[in-house]
C-alpha cells in the first residue's frame, strides 16, 4: 500500500517591509497538504474533517479556482496548459489553510503539480485579496539542490499599501519533512518587501487536528483580523496608500524559474 501524501504542516508566516518605514509581522499558522486524489478519502477516514460540508476542519472546493465547485483537477491542468506546461494526469497537491468552523480565508494556496513519475513539473500561487478577487501565478517548477526559484510580474492587487509597478521572486522548498514558501517583493528602488511561511510535517490525525484547534484556536478568523489590524498600523505610519485598480484582464499571470537559484530561501526567524 502506498503512503498517502496528504499531510500537515505546523510552523509560522513572516512579513517584513523594508520601506518607507520598517514593519513586520509574525504568527503562528498550520496548513494541510492535501493530494487531490486522497481528499475523499480522508473525509471518509477523519471525524473532524470534511470536504464540502461543515466540519470542525474542511476542504471546500468552491474556495479555490474559479470558486463555482468544479473539478479543481482540470482548472490546474488548464492553468498549466496555458502556460505551455502539459500534464500527464500526475498527482496535484494543494497546500491551504482548510475552512475551520466553517469559516475560511487564504491569502495564498500554493499547488505542487507533479508529473507521474513524481518530478515537480511547476508551482500554481492562487492570490487572494481582502476585496473577494483572486489571481493565479504559474511557473515551472525545476528543482535545483532542494530548492525552487521563480519570478513574475506582479499583475494583482493584495494590499493597498503596495502598487502594481513591482517584481516577484518566489523561492520554494517543496514538500518534505519541512515546507517553506517564501517570496521577495521589489520595486525599482529595491527590495520592499519579503513574506515567507515555513512549516514541519505532521501526520493528519484526529488526535492532532484536535491539538490544533487548542494550539491554533480560530486560525483563519484570526488570519483575517490580523490583515486589518496591521493596515491601521501601516495607516498610522503614513505608508502610502495606493487607491484599488481594476482586476488584471486575465485571471493568471505567467512566471519564469530562476535556474539555477539566484537566491537562498529567506528563512523565518526563530523565536
Amino acid at each position: 500500500m502506498i503512503a498517502p501524501a496528504s499531510t500537515l504542516y505546523v510552523g509560522r508566516v513572516w512579513h517584513r517591509r523594508t520601506r518607507p518605514r520598517a514593519h513586520a509581522l509574525a504568527y503562528r499558522v498550520f496548513w494541510m497538504l492535501l493530494d487531490l486524489d486522497e481528499i475523499d478519502a480522508l473525509s471518509g477516514r477523519l471525524r473532524w474533517f470534511s470536504r464540502n460540508r461543515f466540519n470542525l476542519y474542511a476542504f471546500r472546493d468552491g474556495d479555490f479556482g474559479d470558486r463555482t465547485g468544479s473539478p479543481l483537477r482540470p482548472q490546474i491542468e488548464a492553468i498549466l496548459a496555458g502556460a505551455g506546461l502539459e500534464p500527464d494526469g500526475g498527482p496535484i497537491r494543494v497546500l491551504t489553510m482548510p475552512r475551520i468552523l466553517g469559516y475560511a480565508f487564504n491569502p495564498l494556496t500554493t499547488w505542487f503539480c507533479h508529473r507521474r513519475d513524481g518530478e515537480l513539473l511547476a508551482i500554481v500561487y492562487e492570490v487572494h485579496n481582502t476585496f473577494g478577487e483572486t489571481h493565479s501565478y504559474v511557473a515551472a517548477a525545476p528543482v535545483v539542490g532542494g530548492q525552487v526559484a521563480q519570478e513574475a510580474a506582479k499583475s494583482f492587487h493584495v494590499s493597498p499599501f503596495m502598487g502594481l509597478d513591482m517584481h516577484y521572486k518566489f523561492h520554494v522548498v517543496p514538500p518534505g519533512p519541512r515546507v517553506s514558501v517564501a517570496i521577495e517583493g521589489s520595486d525599482d528602488a529595491g527590495l520592499l518587501i519579503t513574506a515567507t511561511m515555513s512549516g514541519q510535517r505532521r501526520e493528519i490525525s484526529d488526535a492532532t487536528l484536535l491539538s490544533l484547534i487548542a494550539t491554533h484556536p480560530l486560525l483563519t478568523l484570526k488570519v483575517t483580523f490580523a490583515i486589518h489590524w496591521h493596515a491601521i498600523r501601516l495607516l498610522a505610519k503614513r505608508i502610502p496608500f495606493f487607491a484599488h485598480p481594476a482586476p488584471p484582464a486575465h485571471s493568471v499571470t505567467q512566471g519564469r524559474p530562476l535556474d539555477p537559484p539566484d537566491a537562498e530561501i529567506v528563512s523565518t526567524p526563530r523565536g
